[in-house]
């Protein structure tokens, strides 16, 4: 494994954790591999290794983005990530709150839905 996927796979895990890293990995097939060889080099190699702005500020960005675009489906797992990039659910309702007025009052209420349920989720586990 060369330095840079190395680096890559450390934040990735520092953000999701080893469980879900352990688990994607384990699910991972020949068809999906050159998808998340991708992933792994450009998301957490190239944007989220970067030391410009920290991992919650990073957190804050993706959650917002998710939500403000639609794409509910990861938006559980990176509000689950914020245990440990530091976002605390007030930075979390923070950007929720712009994606309300810059991407849609209905996708908001949708990804504060989902972020409760995460959150409720998190404190019970």
């Amino acid at each position: 494994m060369s330095d840079s996927v190395q680096k890559a796979m450390a934040t990735r895990r520092r953000v999701l954790g080893d469980a879900h890293v352990d688990r994607a990995e384990a699910a991972k097939t020949a068809f999906d591999e050159p998808f998340q060889a991708l992933i792994t080099d450009a998301a957490w190699g190239h944007v989220w290794s970067r030391d410009t702005i920290s991992l919650r500020e990073r957190s804050m960005l993706t959650i917002a983005l998710l939500a403000g675009l639609g794409n509910d489906h990861e938006l559980a797992m990176h509000i689950r990530a914020t245990a440990r990039t530091g976002a605390s659910r007030e930075d979390v309702m923070e950007a929720l709150l712009h994606v309300a007025i810059y991407a849609g009052v209905p996708r908001a209420n949708h990804a504060i839905k989902i972020a409760r349920e995460t959150f409720a989720e998190m404190e019970r586990a």
